[in-house]
């Protein structure tokens, strides 16, 4: 798939702010004004009276995002209860394309990027654990929104959320992008689906897109103040565009003094264009790389020297503030989907599971496996098997068609250069039969094997890749090692992560990876030799679990079970029906997803018989 298709697709799924009513392009007249103390009333009424009107208050910085005539700006800054007048930018969401692969409805898979980054190796300590405010497009958490309803991977006790103006409930989706995000950062380690870089950590979310895919400046300033008064500590944002102004800047510089963490994309032009907010100093800007520790070739590369003003009154600052700082996983990134609203494909071949991608035609097929070459033609021995074919000659639709006339009952096409293979049948699909791409890395064995499946069908999980996938990747990093160093301030989070990241590309520091590739156990123990700013951090709480209690609800298909405790040691093992489920770090609670309606469970101190009385959870 190119660029240009790539980008289409974005186009073609984009998710929106709504901060004004939903249009199908950001209005030109859009600004923020800046007012004095006191003087909101005078200066809403000096906006109506040029002819606009008030889109949205800023929560807490006396400002406000208007629609104003550009005939009546310079009149309104004549006023003496303005200080200044802006442009409101437009911001837009930050993912390129998105594949689906693997079985998550069997077992749970693992994200190549959090092996890369060493989330595998940090437990998360909930008992400290900071709560992420995920800026995006709602999740899919309760109800149907507009993709699909809720994804089941997601915890039922430490979730919460807001709405900005007219996007609807920040627990129903307005497209796929927020839940991907959110997943990344905190899907539960459940046994399914996929699980995050910091599972099951705390989430507030903040409801500014839905499908249009733009919005304002302005709404992420309000969105920070909402995050703000949710407690957050990380704010993440995998969504950008052109052009600064000093009222964004300076709700994520306030938001960053008072000891918070402030994350956002790159950008996934592939040029060298600064994109905000990830360009301000307040904010930490992320690019994506590949699972070869490759940069991905969308990812933009500003350079780190910002030029203000002009002519003697220019000056230059050099900061890695302005570019990208780090890196994570971005490039076909597995993470949470609106349940039913991504397109799921698997493939196995004599009993071991391959990666895919949906080509068309839903449906399934196995059986015994026959290698077409580059199926040119017809032939009689695909009657009633798999077909396995290699890219090249003819069209992918005409490969297919000639295996569906052979009597063939599934396709796998093979691809002719390194990595997966991406397409599809075409808008004139005349074929019926489910066809999958493939990697030209299994060819030998695919092309070798004597049985077959392949399956495409809705899914709840799926791949996308972009800025916006690294992003959360780096989310979830942060707030897993800062759950574990739970005194230092974000800013020393930051540095710890940018001091222990992986280099890539040029030796030392450089436009494309900054300092490098995440990497958690590296700043966990850096932090832990170091300090957050050189002292010794309090030792972990001790003591006994008790006062174990539960509660279950029905919860689509499943029943939710939820339990409660106090006291314990940082680490707690818990067992249900008397067989040890997990060893997790103490936060006092614990839920899971079953398919039963009653269960008995315990919590005992880590490797001992220092437990609660066992309680037993009835719906």
């Amino acid at each position: 798939m190119n660029k240009l298709t790539r980008n289409l697709l974005c186009t073609a799924v984009a998710l929106a702010f709504s901060g004004a009513a939903l249009a199908s392009q950001p209005d030109a007249d859009r600004y923020i004004i800046k007012f004095q103390d006191g003087a909101r009333g005078n200066a809403e009424n000096a906006v109506r009276a040029a002819g606009g009107s008030v889109k949205l208050q800023i929560s807490g910085m006396n400002a406000m995002a208007v629609s104003v005539p550009a005939a009546a700006l310079n009149g309104l800054r004549n006023n003496p209860n303005i200080e200044y007048i802006e442009q409101d930018h437009p911001r837009y969401l930050m993912a390129l394309y998105n594949d689906d692969a693997g079985n998550p409805t069997t077992t749970q898979l693992t994200p190549y990027a959090i092996y890369q980054s060493q989330a595998n190796q940090v437990a998360l300590n909930l008992a400290s654990a900071k709560t992420v405010c995920v800026i995006d497009s709602g999740l899919a958490y309760s109800g149907q929104g507009e993709t699909g309803g809720p994804n089941m991977d997601f915890s039922d006790s430490n979730i919460t959320g807001s709405n900005d103006s007219g996007t609807g409930n920040w627990f129903q989706d307005g497209g796929p992008h927020g839940t991907h995000v959110a997943g990344t950062i905190a899907a539960l380690d459940n046994g399914f689906g996929v699980v995050g870089m910091a599972p099951g950590n705390p989430l507030h979310i903040v409801k500014v897109f839905n499908e249009a895919g733009w919005g304002y400046s302005s709404d992420l300033a309000n969105a920070a103040s909402k995050c703000s008064q949710a407690g957050a500590k990380i704010i993440s944002m995998s969504l950008g565009g052109g052009g600064a102004n000093s009222t964004e800047q300076n709700a994520f510089d306030q938001f960053t003094a008072n000891g918070g963490l402030v994350i956002a994309a790159a950008g996934n032009d592939g040029n060298s264009v600064r994109s905000y907010p990830a360009g301000y100093k307040s904010v930490m800007m992320i690019g994506a790389n590949d699972a070869n520790n490759q940069i991905a070739d969308f990812s933009q590369f500003p350079s780190c020297t910002v030029t203000n003003g002009r002519g003697k009154n220019a000056t230059t600052e050099t900061h890695d503030g302005y570019c990208v700082e780090a890196t994570a996983g971005g490039v076909d990134t597995l993470s949470t989907y609106p349940a039913g609203g991504a397109t799921l494909s698997t493939l196995e071949a004599d009993g071991s599971g391959f990666a895919s991608s949906a080509m068309e035609n839903v449906g399934s097929a196995s059986g015994a496996t026959f290698f077409m070459g580059t199926a040119e033609s017809t032939a009689a021995g695909a009657a009633g098997r798999v077909c396995v074919i290699d890219r090249g000659v003819i069209s992918f639709h005409d490969k297919v068609k000639n295996c569906q006339n052979s009597g063939g009952i599934g396709a796998i096409i093979i691809n002719n250069e390194a990595g997966m293979l991406y397409g599809t049948l075409g808008t004139a699909n005349t074929t019926s039969i489910p066809a999958v791409g493939a990697a030209l890395e299994d060819r030998s064995a695919l092309v070798g094997s004597s049985s077959a499946a392949v399956s495409i069908g809705a899914g709840d999980y799926g791949y996308m890749s972009g800025t916006s996938m690294a992003t959360p990747g780096v989310s979830g990093v942060a707030a897993l090692v800062w759950s574990n160093h739970p005194t230092c301030t974000g800013t020393q989070i930051r540095d710890a992560l940018k001091a222990t990241a992986e280099d890539g590309g040029a030796a030392g520091p450089d436009a494309y990876f900054g300092y490098g590739i995440v990497k958690a156990k590296a700043a966990s123990d850096y932090l832990t030799a170091s300090g957050c700013g050189g002292g010794n951090e309090p030792p972990p709480p001790a003591g006994a679990p008790e006062n174990l209690s539960g509660s279950v609800n029905k919860r689509g298909k499943n029943y939710n079970y939820s339990l409660s405790w106090s006291g314990g040691g940082s680490t707690v093992d818990i067992f249900r029906n008397g067989g040890k489920i997990t060893t997790t770090s103490n936060s006092g609670g614990f839920s899971e997803n079953l398919g039963a309606t009653s269960a008995s469970y315990q919590v005992c101190n880590a490797g001992t018989t220092s437990c609660t009385a066992t309680v037993i959870v009835t719906y």
